[in-house]
């Protein structure tokens, strides 16, 4: 696709992709448009996220005829579903659509590592970054990590490394993005409300691949069978990890030792009880990030120094305060019932559980049964509410309560905690009914944790 700066590009979404893909594109001379479906967006809060540029046009409310003719394309926020009119006015007009992540890839430079799957991306993605950062200093860790890739793009050069954390919502846009390294850390059903199907929500995490070349590796979960049709997908060398089976190339435990073999040489990395996270599925996400570096040139000396050193990120099981003998832990980034099975693999019982939010149209089955002989009450709140109850009642019978707030939760869950209990913030579902993001509702928590 041709650039040109003498037509305007539509940029949709006022929220944080938005505003920085407005000021990428201001700062490299285009004439952006912005769009967003809501007439009551404060735009001077927009003109200070853009240290007060306002040289750029503004449509808020419905997309017009005139406007779409004039725009060469639309780079689009990940939150916009794209069954929403003004999309469709777009694709039935031709204006191509692209991500926020396609925006930013076309102005940045050196190499690229993107990491996508269902869970452990945020875990995977921030190792990746904390090892290579040992290795090369202009490195880079962004994407749906919560740091626009938009926002550092200009800064690269010919010799830095970027590990990009990507989404499905991302990856519907993305299609002219050939990374260097590809992370798939493993495939559940999620986000079937938007993608409509597992299949199609399946072929957005695989896509990524289908271009890649010779030089450049696929990074997957050796034990996934939604993954085993990727060698036969993609011209790039595959490499796997699996805590499961030793393998002939690759990263595997073996009695509780990470142990990486390639290149015709095996290396002792670290024992699982040196690692700073919790959970096998964190032992996966260490196995992972020691694959893609390694293959990405970090020598086993600094693998090691990085992955004993490396501590958990803000949201996963990640631990706020000790009050009155209760434990409490924010798991906002548990945005599926699978993360929350993992969360009660590695918390220490018995837990009074907060849960709730976005309705996905998840099945609780599954997560409600790994509640036996751990979870001691539930505490919901959000949409789903209602669904998890119902769930708890058939599957695993509890004392359960629906409230309205986070701080109606936290308080209720105190007072249903003994000395020695757990108090968990593990949602399962995503936050947009109550939240613009799940940081925000783990920050509320950790809040009104800290506030006790």
């Amino acid at each position: 696709m041709e650039w040109s700066k003498e037509r305007p590009i539509l940029v949709a979404g006022a929220g944080i992709s938005g505003t920085n893909a407005l000021r990428l594109l201001l700062q490299e001379g285009y004439a952006p448009i912005l769009y967003d479906g809501n007439p009551n967006v404060d735009l001077e809060k927009v003109y200070a996220k853009l240290e007060g540029r306002r040289d750029f046009e503004v449509v808020l409310g419905d997309l017009t005829d005139d406007v779409i003719r004039r725009v060469q394309f639309c780079t689009i926020s990940p939150g916009i579903w794209l069954d929403r009119p003004f999309v469709r006015q777009l694709r039935e007009a031709g204006v191509p659509i692209i991500s926020e992540i396609s925006l930013a890839y076309h102005f940045s430079r050196g190499r690229v590592a993107v990491v996508t799957g269902t869970n452990g991306k945020t875990t995977t993605t921030t190792l990746i970054g904390h090892i290579m950062e040992a290795v090369n200093p202009e490195t880079y860790t962004v994407g749906n990590i919560g740091r626009p890739y938009s926002e550092y793009a200009t800064r690269t050069t010919e010799h830095s490394f970027t590990a990009i954390e990507m989404s499905s919502f991302q990856l519907e846009t993305t299609d002219d993005l050939v990374p260097d390294l590809l992370v798939i850390t493993n495939i559940r059903a999620d986000h079937l409300d938007r993608h409509g199907s597992m299949e199609n929500y399946v072929a957005l995490k695989k896509k990524l691949c289908l271009h890649q070349r010779p030089d450049q590796f696929t990074v997957i979960n050796g034990d996934d069978p939604w993954l085993e049709d990727v060698p036969s997908l993609t011209k790039a060398r595959v490499l796997r990890f699996s805590s499961k089976r030793e393998l002939a190339e690759g990263c595997f435990l073996r009695n509780d030792n990470v142990v990486l073999r390639m290149d015709g040489a095996e290396h002792h990395i670290c024992r699982r009880d040196e690692i700073q996270l919790l959970g096998m599925h964190n032992t996966e996400n260490v196995m992972t990030g020691v694959l893609a570096s390694y293959a990405l040139g970090a020598p086993v000396d600094v693998l090691r120094e990085r992955v004993l050193s490396f501590t958990a990120v803000p949201h996963r099981m990640e631990y706020i305060c000790t009050k009155n003998g209760i434990r409490y832990y924010n798991d906002s980034k548990a945005t599926n019932p699978d993360s929350v099975i993992k969360a009660m693999e590695v918390v220490t019982p018995p837990v009074v559980l907060i849960a709730g939010g976005f309705d996905r149209h998840a099945d609780y089955r599954e997560m409600v049964e790994s509640f036996r002989g751990i979870v001691r009450s539930v505490v919901l709140l959000g949409t789903t509410a209602k669904d998890i109850a119902d769930a708890v009642s058939l599957w695993c019978p509890l004392p359960t309560a629906i409230v309205g707030t986070m701080e109606e939760a936290v308080k209720l869950a105190t007072e249903q905690a003994h000395e020695g209990d757990t108090v968990l913030l593990s949602p399962a579902c995503a936050s947009w009914d109550m939240y613009p993001n799940f940081e925000v509702r783990g920050d509320e928590f950790r809040q009104l944790a800290l506030k006790l």
